[in-house]
């Protein structure tokens, strides 16, 4: 799992992104590339990528205390042969992000530590906090209905809706 930076003139985006294992490809020792499959269909990133092209990765490994962060330039791509290459299953995305590397650095892990992400005591009881659709309900003054059917379609989606 990683979490991508990219920026514009309009603003800065941090989008997390993740897969099995091996999700980034290495094409060459200065370049990786990822499948840019849609999440929440805002295409920051994108959009960012076409106006600037610097990029940030910063990579979490369950259960490691270490981070690893890659800086470079990126850019979209709809390469088919490399879309093949960056399939799950029969899904093929419909573009991907290539990366030319500019450094690696590597982080030690005392916010992880601090925070005790990896650790079972630290995880949030989901019922002391609103739903996202209750959030976006009162956001927007919707009634209650309208927050249990955002809910319903956010919990779908969520588990079931990765390619689409």
């Amino acid at each position: 799992m990683f979490c991508l930076a990219s920026g514009r003139k309009q603003g800065l985006d941090a989008s997390p992104r993740g897969g099995s294992p091996g999700f980034v490809h290495v094409l060459d020792s200065h370049t990786i590339a990822f499948a840019d499959w849609p999440g929440n269909n805002r295409i920051e990133s994108m959009r960012n990528l076409v106006d600037d092209n610097r990029i940030g990765m910063l990579f979490l490994f369950p259960g490691l205390s270490v981070f690893m962060r890659i800086n470079g330039t990126a850019k979209v791509s709809n390469d088919e042969a490399l879309l093949t290459t960056l399939a799950e299953g029969n899904k093929v995305p419909k573009t991907a992000i290539v990366i030319t590397i500019n450094e690696v650095l590597f982080h030690c892990g005392k916010a992880l530590n601090h925070a005790k992400l990896w650790e079972a005591e630290a995880r949030i009881d989901k019922s002391s906090l609103p739903t996202p659709g209750k959030i976006f309900a009162a956001l927007n003054s919707l009634d209650s209905k309208s927050s249990n059917l955002i809910d319903q379609k956010y919990d779908h989606s969520v588990k079931n809706e990765l390619y689409g």
